[in-house]
Order: C-alpha cells, then sequence, then structure tokens
C-alpha cells in the first residue's frame, strides 16, 4: 500500500492531468500537469514513467466515477432523475477525452482492455439505471447502455474549433428526452 504522502501525490496528479486534458486535451505538456498538481516532473515520473500510463490511469478513474455515481445516484433519486444526472455526469468525463480517441487506438499497450474495462463496469452500472427508469414507466424499455453510452459520447463531441459543453449538454437532453417517447407506467410499449 502506497505512504499517504505518495497516494496524495497520486491524486494531485491524476486529478490535475484530468483538468488539463479537459482543457489542452492529452498532449499537453507534462511540465503543466506537474505545476498544477504541486509536484515535480520527477515525481509524476516516478508515478507514470510514460505519458500512457498516465493517460489509462486517469481514464480508469473516470470509469471508476461515473460507475460509482450510478450506485449512488440510484438510491438517492428518482430513477429518471438518477439516468439524467448520470448521462450529464457522463458528457463531463467525455470532456477529459480530448485526443484519447487517438491514443487509445495507437496501439500503446498501456491501453489495453481499457475499453474491456469501461464496458464492463460503466455498462452494468448505466444498464441498472435504464432498466429501473424503464420499470417506473418513465422510459421506453429495452434500451442498450453501451449503445446509449455510445450515442452520449457522439453528441457529447464538440464540433471542430468548438470546446464548450454547453452544446454536449442540450444534444444530449434531447437524446434523453427522446428515451420518453413510448413509455408507459409498468414500462410497457403502447399498442
Amino acid at each position: 500500500m502506497p505512504r499517504a504522502d505518495a497516494q496524495r501525490n497520486v491524486d494531485a496528479l491524476l486529478s490535475a492531468a484530468k483538468d488539463e486534458f479537459t482543457a489542452h486535451g492529452v498532449d499537453v505538456p507534462v511540465r503543466a500537469i506537474a505545476a498544477r498538481a504541486g509536484v515535480g516532473t520527477a515525481t509524476l515520473y516516478r508515478h507514470f514513467p510514460l505519458r500512457s500510463d498516465l493517460i489509462a490511469a486517469v481514464f480508469r478513474r473516470e470509469i471508476d466515477d461515473v460507475t460509482a455515481l450510478a450506485a449512488r445516484l440510484a438510491a438517492t433519486h428518482p430513477p429518471v432523475e438518477a439516468l439524467e444526472l448520470w448521462a450529464q455526469r457522463y458528457t463531463e468525463f467525455v470532456a477529459t477525452k480530448h485526443g484519447l480517441g487517438a491514443a487509445l487506438h495507437s496501439g500503446d499497450p498501456a491501453y489495453s482492455g481499457l475499453r474491456e474495462y469501461f464496458e464492463g463496469n460503466a455498462g452494468p452500472a448505466l444498464q441498472r439505471l435504464l432498466d429501473e427508469a424503464a420499470d417506473a414507466g418513465e422510459i421506453r424499455p429495452g434500451v442498450d447502455a453501451i449503445e446509449l453510452i455510445g450515442a452520449i459520447a457522439n453528441l457529447s463531441a464538440p464540433p471542430p474549433g468548438e470546446r464548450g459543453s454547453e452544446r454536449a449538454g442540450r444534444m444530449v437532453g434531447l437524446l434523453l428526452d427522446g428515451l420518453r417517447y413510448g413509455a408507459t407506467a409498468g414500462g410497457r410499449l403502447n399498442g
């Protein structure tokens, strides 16, 4: 188990990297990440010898966060509200991925298994939210979590030259509104 100060450094680096990736993409200089975290570049490289190690660690942490959030929201909010709040957070998650698509397809071994990790964790967590909202009659039944994740990701990608998330929020809101079409009490379609 890492020492408390080492764990604080890792947490600070992951948080700083996430913020820098969101603002500037995954190619941001490591000095900017280290400076934001309040550590030296040697500390960054001690924990993450390669940029790909840092990118993968940020991605895994984000996956863990959105996965855990689904359970918390399901326990504290009505089904469709939990789904909407989760989708908002996932839209923010997508914002941390500027340039990540190219990195993930680079063949770097640091990224192997990330897609499976994502689908195996975030997929079932979202499916629970979808099933509960459908059972409550708030959305149509039969929505596949992985397909919805892909749709949200596609809608969250900003058009060329745009960086804001305002448009993504509107587009994802429209998508979620569309899930209500065909919903009835007990989660059965009309007709």
